[in-house]
């Protein structure tokens, strides 16, 4: 059998995380078997529906790598719905009912109703296995708002069955969907997808996931700037397990591994830090060529830049952090500052006055030891000691590394002071420490 999946948005909105769960498990079910992967825009809400909200869906199942295969536009396939809406009621599986509008009292209208013959329905899910429901209770219900205007319900089953889709993986908050569907393609002759319904994603306290616990919006995520690596690995681990301590997959590796029987029964957890955690793994994989290229990364001196890119793979979970940091902490690096003189004497102890420029002065004729290429670790060991040294009654050697980390930074927040002269050079903190003595002494 050739496998055909198919993921269903509808364009009324932006695309959330969880039908972008659900493309991918569909996309990795149809690769892992050979098969085919189908976009349907399910776009029949004329109201609601807009061109910008298919093509930021389209555009966000692009990023994540979900090359479809096949795509369909619902709206188009309106004939070929009420041809076979005719035909259901040529041949009286479904009727014609004259019933007064729900939204305008007094107003008669024509809705098209299946005639339930309310059997007992069982599927086999093949997350869940067998499910079973009596559809008596469902009745004749309604099919089309009109012969050229179907519902939801019946447009699924006839674009299914054109489209020869052989499974429907989809959340599990559509099993209730799933009988009404089943009685149509009874009474269109349409063979029976397998289905697989997906545990739904849920917010930390395990209630709904929306907007209120975040971004629920992939453009907001991409824009956020994760990796596209990082978000698939961790949304292809969201309620399915590869049955190993296996942590990092590509999405070629998950193509490889999925298979439904790995599917969990109960819900996904959302969660944003091990979604940074995984994103920032992906990030430190990369080239520091690639890092700059993919960050979209600028700063006023390009070798400074590729100087603190160990930095920022360190401590960026995203490239928007990434780029908030070029700007912000490490700004100094590219922009000589203006200490306050205040803020370079804060440490200093009010009963010794003057050692805050003692200590700028003893580290500066220290910096003569030091040499350009010298690591972090080998400065460290040399200036350090100094520091030490430093009494707690005058301050411990906080009341030296602070004047001399805000001289080299003029921020509060920065990298400490051995990795500033690291990235700085020896020369340009040697100047940066006499401009901070010139301010106290001035």
């Amino acid at each position: 059998m050739n496998v055909k999946t198919r993921i269903a948005p509808s364009p009324t909105g932006w695309l959330h995380i969880g039908t972008a769960r659900t493309a991918l498990f569909n996309y990795l079910f149809a690769k892992h078997h050979g098969g085919t992967f189908a976009i349907r825009s399910e776009d029949t809400d004329r109201a609601r529906s807009l061109p910008e909200y298919e093509e930021e869906i389209l555009a966000g199942l692009a990023w994540l790598g979900l090359k479809h295969d096949e795509f369909v536009r619902q709206s188009e396939r309106v004939e070929r719905h009420t041809e076979l809406l005719k035909k259901i009621i040529d041949e009286r599986k479904a009727y014609v009912s004259e019933e007064e509008s729900k939204n305008e009292p007094g107003k008669k209208v024509q809705v098209v109703r299946l005639k339930n013959p309310g059997t007992s329905v069982t599927f086999n899910d093949l997350v869940r296995g067998d499910i079973t429901f009596d559809t008596t209770e469902l009745g004749d219900f309604v099919i089309a708002r009109a012969i050229d205007d179907p519902l939801y319900h019946f447009a699924v089953v006839v674009d299914d069955m054109d489209m020869e889709i052989t499974h429907v993986i989809r959340g599990d908050d559509h099993i209730s969907n799933t009988p009404r569907q089943i009685l149509i393609q009874e009474a269109l002759g349409a063979p029976r997808p397998a289905y697989a319904h997906l545990p739904l994603i849920l917010a930390p306290d395990r209630t709904k996931l929306s907007k209120r616990h975040g971004a629920t919006s992939i453009a907001d995520y991409r824009n956020e700037g994760f990796m596209m690596e990082g978000f698939v690995n961790f949304m292809g681990l969201l309620g399915w397990s590869p049955g190993s301590d296996d942590e990092d997959f590509s999405l070629e590796q998950l193509v490889d591994a999925f298979d439904l029987s790995g599917v969990q029964t109960h819900g996904a957890i959302w969660n944003r830090e091990k979604l940074l955690d995984v994103n920032q793994r992906w990030m430190r994989k990369l080239s520091d060529d690639e890092f700059i290229a993919q960050g979209s990364l600028v700063a006023p001196d390009e070798a400074k830049l590729r100087s603190i890119v160990p930095l920022l793979k360190e401590r960026a979970k995203t490239f928007g952090e990434a780029r908030e940091m070029i700007t912000g902490e490490f700004a100094s690096i590219f922009t000589a500052p203006t200490p306050d003189r205040a803020q370079l004497m804060s440490k200093e102890p009010a009963e010794f006055a003057g050692v805050t420029a003692l200590h700028l002065r003893a580290f500066g004729a220290q910096f003569a030891m030091l040499h350009e290429g010298m690591s972090v670790e080998e400065m460290k060991s040399i200036l350090m000691p100094y520091a030490d040294a430093i009494p707690k009654e005058e301050g411990g050697r906080g009341a030296a590394l602070w004047p001399l980390r805000y001289a080299l930074s003029g921020q509060e927040r920065s990298p400490d002071p051995f990795t500033l002269i690291s990235i700085l050079g020896v020369e340009e903190s040697s100047v940066r420490i006499q401009n901070a003595l010139d301010i106290l002494e001035g």
